[in-house]
């Protein structure tokens, strides 16, 4: 009896939502991801302190987004195998001197050299921390992924911030202050990492114990042909994202003849937006399906898409407003998504989809950036303005109630 109170005080019953630790993970998204949003907000510093070129600007970001996301479904496949609690704050050490470098590198090869340090560690706590909120979730998967998920959204979105109030009056140099907030998230991530350590043991052993389903191999076709399918839909969605993030603030210019400064607002808003239907897409998933909303988010998303080419600079901010809402509300749902698809891969399938997007996101700035010098602008916009039609692929997808009966 004594043995059963010690185990209860440790951990929660395995339907009980953990909201504390949630809210900290989140928190630890933002602190994380907004270490990751300071890089290209210090390519106008770096430029003119150290004389970068584009092209070398353009190597600083492929190496942040490339590392990051090939590293993490590598990582997510060893701890699914291995569990390391103590790798969340042992990733953000390496944050931590990654900005300690950026701050002080006097060349280019030692800012690849800390964007490396910070793309590593972000690649060991995405995985980790979507295990963190998995773990937490009880019965509520679609809710916890949102409020990690809409922590990183947040942090990207703060990057116009970070610009104006830090590094335009501090310079390179202003980044050291960065290494305060990595310091902060080491320290929450300690925490959790010890409630980490006792709560995976206890679902370690509750798998083991549990009987294994032999998969047949109709359902691992169905499985694959899933992935498959989320990855074409993980594509739209990136590059989608990818084109406005980019690219957009150089069409408000072009278009409505406003200032570097204004076209920000485009950009924020966007951003800001998706960090909202980040959140609001969890617990709509729970309540009316993960499929339902993976396809509402982009066939919602495709009229809308289709019509801000042509609209004029008010209409265009809330157009912007309301897509980034609809279209970032599966961001956090594909991964659950995919969490139950695979049960047993939780960092894996983790690493695979938000590092698949951190990826595509890379990739799409590059291809975009090369059809604009090639089309135009403007045609580049209309073009891929289409991109959300791929959301009609979902109807390829299972039903949650079918993915339900697999494991069952």
């Amino acid at each position: 009896m004594e043995k059963a109170i010690r185990k209860e005080k440790n951990t929660q019953p395995e339907n009980q939502t953990v909201y504390s630790i949630l809210f900290i993970i989140g928190i630890c998204h933002l602190l994380n991801d907004s270490l990751q949003a300071v890089i290209p907000a210090m390519f106008p510093i770096l430029e003119k302190s150290l004389g970068l070129t584009f092209t070398q600007l353009g190597l600083i970001t492929f190496t942040l987004n490339m590392v990051s996301s090939v590293m993490q479904p590598v990582i997510g496949m060893y701890t699914d195998k291995k569990p390391m609690p103590y790798a969340l704050p042992i990733g953000l050490s390496c944050s931590m001197i990654g900005m300690l470098g950026l701050a002080l590198a006097p060349n280019f090869w030692m800012i690849l050299v800390s964007v490396l340090f910070i793309g590593f560690g972000s690649a060991i706590f995405h995985p980790e921390g979507s295990r963190v909120a998995y773990l937490a979730a009880g019965n509520r998967r679609g809710l916890a992924q949102s409020i990690y998920q809409v922590g990183g959204n947040s942090g990207q979105a703060l990057a116009p911030i970070i610009t104006a109030l830090v590094l335009v009056p501090l310079g390179q140099f202003g980044a050291i202050w960065f290494t305060l907030i990595a310091g902060l998230a080491v320290f929450f991530l300690s925490y959790i990492a010890k409630w980490y350590a006792v709560q995976i043991k206890e679902f370690t052993r509750s798998k083991a114990s549990r009987k294994s389903n032999k998969t047949s191999k109709n359902m691992s076709k169905a499985i694959k042909g899933a992935l498959i399918v989320l990855v074409f839909i993980v594509f739209a969605r990136s590059w989608y994202a990818a084109a406005i993030s980019n690219f957009y603030a150089f069409y408000a210019i072009d278009s409505y003849g406003i200032t570097i400064a204004k076209s920000q607002i485009y950009i924020f808003t966007f951003l800001a937006m998706g960090a909202v239907g980040t959140f609001l897409g969890g617990p709509l998933a729970d309540r009316f399906g993960k499929r339902n909303i993976i396809l509402f988010s982009l066939v919602g998303t495709a009229p809308l898409a289709l019509l801000l080419p042509y609209v004029g600079p008010i209409s265009a901010i809330v157009l912007l407003a309301v897509i980034g809402i609809i279209l970032m509300s599966s961001f956090s749902v594909t991964v659950v998504y995919a969490q139950e698809l695979i049960p047993g891969k939780i960092g894996t399938m983790s690493g695979l989809i938000v590092g698949l997007a951190f990826g595509m996101g890379a990739i799409g700035s590059v291809a975009l950036g090369s059809l604009i010098d090639l089309l135009g602008l403007t045609p580049t916009m209309i073009a891929i303005s289409l991109l959300p039609l791929l959301g009609f692929l979902t109807y390829m997808l299972p039903t949650d109630e079918k993915v339900s009966q697999w494991y069952a």
